[in-house]
């Protein structure tokens, strides 16, 4: 199960590396917007532009595929097969516990003085 998983995680990256490649390759919509104002500019910011080139077809079949590995490591990551023995820790062999040397007890200290002026009385209320 995880090497599906890590397969789907390599294919969607790279396909997000390849989309944002051509996107960046694309040429705008607006891009001769600012020559003239509208003098001799053949294009509109919001008109059609004709048929699709390749670049935004791949765009388009790559976002598909995009969105299609996105549903695949969401329904990957929600039915993983769960532990037979119910608990993860169930699951976690361990080794007999060894006992611990004893552990001196550190000397006993006598308390420190008081400052004086550090008594409770003499803090304003």
């Amino acid at each position: 199960m995880d090497q599906y998983i890590t397969l789907v995680i390599v294919v969607h990256v790279l396909i997000a590396l390849a989309i944002i490649g051509l996107v960046l390759l694309q040429h705008g919509k607006g891009a001769d917007m600012g020559s003239g104002f509208g003098g001799g500019a053949s294009s509109s910011l919001f008109g059609a532009t004709g048929s699709a080139n390749f670049l935004s077809r791949a765009t388009a079949v790559l976002a598909t595929v995009f969105f299609m590995t996105s549903l695949g490591l969401a329904y990957l990551a929600t039915h993983k097969p769960k532990v037979a023995g119910g608990t993860v820790m169930d699951a976690v062999k361990t080794a007999p516990a060894k006992p611990a040397a004893e552990i001196p007890k550190p000397a006993a200290t006598p308390p420190a003085p008081e400052a004086p002026g550090s008594k409770a009385r003499d803090v304003p209320q």
